[in-house]
């Protein structure tokens, strides 16, 4: 039978209506009924608007052309209607299970960052308030044109502003170089705060599986106090390092988007111990010194611990000052009350001897962690500028924990690093003119040597970050001489000859063990007391340095020699070759030709300069 008369065979069979009447026998074509026409034409129209507005909407994963669209799941009907309910419902008290529906497609489609690796170059911003978003965008921004890093920005939270809108309000284009990663849950705006705590943990969960960032960058003094509690129990679990920005860190932390992973990485571990050596009748420039220093901004560390040794005699106006002086600043937060300042008195009134003066000086410090712990070593006669501690993280962190740094070995040769730059010469008795940068790319030298950081052969006393590990060294190396020294009946040239100024061998401006030798060293005292002061400059730290702020490898700044001679590398090594033969020989009693009694190189230690003492 056809379709047509199977058709009409079933409903010769249903039971009739009106009165009991059959309808017409004649075949008539269905229809449906005006109303539910109405609603099909309905829900029809309202699904195409909501397919056009997801399509118009999907966010771009990055700014690169050459990273494909994501390719989002169209809307359930059931997150349809949630999101109808969540306009008009100002209640949040949905806790539902969590889901991400945009997350997925975006860290999979990092997979060439290496982010399944523990070390890699990705570093992330996160927020979940939009005033932290336009705090941290512009800082990520500016480090992703460095190209040093993968850089990564994650919104969680109930914010429902779309990411291209996000965009445009921030003045984000396509010079910006981001991964953007939509990490906010499903039903975000009826969320309440436990569930979104909850789901900024797992967001963060999921993105470390992927990414694995080396650093996670906050701005926490605008964030939801959700967001500021899942971040940390994510952080307990991965320990992943996390930077807090504090407040206007835009413009006095600009300077840390210059940074790569591996340096950000090392953000909060590296303790930075700052020790002054007051000398007699040096009351005023002391008080001056911790003004300065109580004026300068820490808000890129951890307070630094200040260690002041006194002399015997201090005098009134000191006194005063330090029973006065607070330690951290009243302007710092210290929710703890604990006192960063350690008060060191001398019990001996007599003039003490270089040795003893060394000895004394190297006993004041001992690194707690040798490859993270350093101590700014600073005269009294000196005064810091107000980014002077921004200045010296910046360089630790790119020029002895970047990838760079580690590469390169760079820790292995750098002792320090000093705030000053020196007007004599060692011996007192030239001036010294440091070495002009040539830019690389400037192989005729149309350009010409400028100012910029440069490498010398020899230490400073009055404004000098020492590494820990190199202190360690330096500790060593005087106590084995001071040993070997006993064993000598005659003191060679090497150790003898005094080839600086008295104005230098204990690391202050003015030693007090020369005080009062002679009327050269008082002359050398007036001359640098009348010395022209440098203006401290009120700029950010990125606006005063030279390159845009920008160091340069440490391998490319030109090296002075201990006489304050430019020199070449090869140079160098060769004469401090030279040198290390010929301490090991005298000093040390090594036999250099059959190498009896000779020891292995170890960090933190000087023994393979000796062969006479253990």
């Amino acid at each position: 039978m056809s379709d047509e008369e199977l058709g009409k065979k079933d409903d010769d069979h249903k039971p009739v209506k009106n009165g009991g009447q059959r309808r017409s026998s004649a075949w008539q074509p269905a229809r449906v009924p005006p109303r539910r026409f109405l609603k099909r034409v309905g829900f029809v129209f309202v699904v195409a608007i909501l397919v056009y507005l997801f399509v118009h909407n999907i966010p771009i994963l990055g700014p690169d052309n050459r990273m494909r669209r994501p390719v989002y799941p169209p809307p359930s009907t059931e997150a349809a209607q949630m999101q109808t309910v969540a306009m008009n419902n100002v209640e949040r008290n949905f806790n539902g299970p969590i889901k991400f529906t945009n997350l997925a497609v975006s860290l999979q489609a990092i997979s060439n960052t290496r982010g399944s690796q523990a070390n890699n170059k990705n570093v992330l911003f996160a927020a979940a308030s939009l005033k932290s978003a336009a705090t941290l965008l512009p800082m990520a921004c500016q480090m992703g044109l460095g190209l040093k890093s993968y850089v990564h920005f994650a919104l969680l939270g109930r914010s429902s502003i779309d990411m291209e809108q996000l965009w445009e309000i921030n003045g984000i284009d396509k010079s910006c170089v981001i991964i953007f990663h939509d990490a906010r849950p499903d039903y975000a705006g009826i969320s309440a705060d436990a569930r979104l705590e909850k789901a900024v943990f797992r967001g963060l969960h999921h993105i470390n599986t992927y990414m694995h960032p080396q650093a996670i960058i906050l701005d926490e003094s605008n964030e939801e106090g959700f967001f500021t509690r899942g971040v940390k129990q994510h952080v307990k679990a991965s320990k992943t390092p996390v930077v807090q920005l504090p407040r206007f860190a835009s413009k006095s932390l600009s300077w840390m988007t210059k940074l790569d992973s591996a340096g950000l990485r090392m953000w909060n571990n590296i303790q930075i111990d700052i020790f002054i050596q007051a000398t007699p009748k040096s009351a005023g420039s002391l008080i001056r010194l911790l003004r300065s220093l109580s004026a300068a901004d820490y808000t890129s560390s951890a307070i630094p611990h200040i260690t002041i040794e006194l002399p015997h005699n201090i005098d009134a106006a000191t006194k005063q000052f330090l029973e006065g002086f607070a330690w951290p600043p009243p302007n710092i937060p210290n929710p703890t009350n604990e006192r960063y300042l350690s008060l060191r008195h001398r019990i001996s009134k007599r003039k003490l001897t270089e040795e003893e003066t060394s000895a004394r000086f190297l006993e004041s410090f001992w690194p707690t962690q040798p490859q993270q712990s350093h101590v700014l070593v600073l005269s009294p006669h000196v005064e810091v500028a107000p980014q002077f501690f921004n200045y010296l993280k910046y360089l630790l962190l790119e020029y002895r924990y970047s990838t760079n740094a580690g590469f390169h070995h760079w820790g292995k040769n750098l002792f320090g690093i000093s705030l000053e730059q020196p007007l004599v010469t060692l011996d007192g008795k030239q001036k010294f003119s440091p070495p002009l940068f040539q830019h690389p790319e400037d192989v005729n030298g149309q350009i010409g040597g400028t100012s910029n950081p440069f490498l010398w052969q020899a230490p400073t006393s009055n404004a000098i970050l020492l590494l820990g590990e190199k202190w360690m060294e330096l500790h060593d190396f005087i106590s084995r001489t001071m040993q070997a020294q006993d064993l000598l009946d005659i003191m060679p040239p090497v150790i003898s000859e005094k080839a600086i100024s008295k104005q230098h061998p204990s690391w202050l401006e003015i030693p007090e063990e020369y005080m009062d030798d002679d009327k050269e060293l008082r002359s050398i005292a007036q001359k640098v007391r009348s010395a022209p002061e440098t203006q401290l400059a009120s700029l950010s730290l990125l606006d005063a340095l030279p390159n845009n702020g920008n160091l340069w490898p440490l391998t490319a700044l030109p090296i002075a020699s201990w006489e304050g001679d430019e020199i070449d590398p090869r140079d160098l090594r060769t004469n401090a070759i030279e040198f290390e033969l010929a301490f090991k020989k005298a000093v040390g009693a090594c036999n250099l030709d059959s190498g009896a009694g000779q020891k292995a190189y170890e960090s933190g230690s000087t023994r393979d300069l000796f062969c006479n003492v253990s």
